[in-house]
């Protein structure tokens, strides 16, 4: 391992390589800025990447001659490029991103990456993302890394020793935070909701955002749940600190919280530091729906834009505007359904931000399906929930007509009665 500057660091980056970036809070800024800096001298460098935090220069306007993205999932720094065209998003599931590494679909010159300082015996942690990364670190010709006494080291898979990598760059830079959200009533009545169908025992998946932190805030009197999702947030800490979570009804890694990658705050970062009930594993491994369902009564709980009156969820498109990515969605909604006892849930609000329904009667035009109607089981709004599974196309709609907002609910009878005839009783 050579200790550099960043800018030495990029150097070994050429034009034509293709370029790994570590995932959400693990993304290395000070790496990126250096590489961009560069756009001059490079032309055609491909960048390729999961969600990331903070910026991601290489897609700004202007850079498209040195630099194009290929995202797996589209965060909020690179939804305008990819609607510009500078950026493009690769639909996969999160389970099958660590296979375009190591089957060469993908090859990679250049993994950069953000990990803990290493230890005694030269081992590094890639600490809050270890996902598809690992697969990156393990399969790229040279692995740059920014060494940063901010990243947890976590326990799992993510250990990467001194040698397999290549340039060094030491930094001293806090990672980035999300603070909890303020809930609203719409969010806790859905997450009470949801609650009320987490059974005791549960294994549990979420994400991160306002309805995640309603359930779990709303799960207080549960007993021996457990965690097996492909991220988590701070909400979890406090069911692990009253007791909550134990994880001793799970089959795999009982006692143990699994994960892949985590975004949140300081407190969240430090208490997976060193934490052996946290295991932060493979994505592959973690989204694997096979590994899943040997979890009893696994609850995947995941949102959605907006979901049809047959059950078809779109959850990564806005219309035609790409907004974020399929994920691990369809991973934990088969996984749950496959559980003995499981339960895959969607979980939105019934209206936009603007009052618009999200309990539809077409997808928008352009719209993605993500989750498809013989996947879903449960769908919860604030006004209750639909159960779909075995229920014919008009028992779907008479069911998800109930929980639209009341407002809405006049023309939706009216579009699934044109569409379906009638509803039956």
């Amino acid at each position: 391992m050579r200790r550099v500057t960043a800018e030495e660091a990029v150097e070994g980056v050429i034009s034509g390589h293709r370029v790994f970036v570590h995932t959400a809070a693990a993304c290395p800024q000070r790496l990126v800025n250096a590489l961009t800096a560069r756009a001059p001298s490079l032309t055609n460098v491909e960048m390729v990447h999961l969600h990331t935090e903070g910026l991601a220069p290489y897609a700004d306007e202007g850079m498209e001659r040195s630099f194009h993205t290929h995202a797996f999932f589209v965060g909020a720094n690179l939804r305008t490029a990819v609607a510009a065209g500078r950026a493009d998003y690769i639909p996969v599931f999160l389970s099958e991103v660590p296979a375009l590494f190591r089957r060469g679909i993908l090859p990679l010159d250049v993994a950069l990456v953000q990990v803990s300082p290493p230890d005694a015996h030269g081992f590094c942690s890639l600490g809050v993302s270890v996902d598809a990364s690992l697969a990156a670190v393990q399969t790229a010709r040279r692995v740059v890394a920014q060494i940063n006494p901010h990243m947890p080291r976590t326990h799992g898979d993510g250990l990467i020793h001194v040698r397999q990598i290549h340039d060094a760059v030491e930094v001293d830079d806090p990672l980035p935070e999300h603070q909890p959200p303020a809930l609203t009533d719409v969010e806790r009545a859905i997450g009470q909701h949801v609650a009320e169908l987490v059974e005791d025992g549960a294994t549990l998946q979420m994400g991160i955002g306002a309805i995640p932190d309603a359930v779990l805030a709303a799960l207080g009197s549960h007993r021996n749940l457990g965690v097996h999702t492909e991220m988590f947030s701070d909400g979890v800490i406090d069911l692990v600190e009253k007791g909550v979570i134990t994880g001793r009804c799970k089959a795999r890694h009982p006692g143990r919280i699994v994960a892949s990658f985590l975004v949140g705050t300081r407190r969240l970062y430090d208490f997976v530091d060193d934490n052996p009930l946290v295991a932060m594993v493979d994505s592959a491994y973690v989204n694997d729906a096979a590994v899943i369902r040997k979890n009893p009564k696994v609850t995947a709980i995941n949102s959605a834009v907006e979901v049809d009156l047959t059950g078809q969820v779109c959850a990564d498109s806005i219309g035609t505007r790409q907004f974020s990515g399929v994920g691990g969605q369809m991973d934990f909604i088969r996984g749950a359904a496959l559980s003995e006892g499981g339960k895959p849930i969607i979980a939105l609000p019934s209206t936009t931000s603007k009052g618009a329904s999200r309990i539809v009667a077409f997808l928008q035009h352009g719209a993605a399906v993500v989750t498809t109607r013989a996947h879903v089981h449960y769908v919860v709004t604030e006004h209750g929930v639909a159960y779909l599974y075995g229920r014919t196309l008009r028992q779907r709609a008479r069911a998800l007509i109930a929980i639209a907002h009341p407002r809405h609910r006049e023309g939706l009878e009216r579009e699934a009665r044109e569409r379906f005839g009638h509803l039956g009783d």
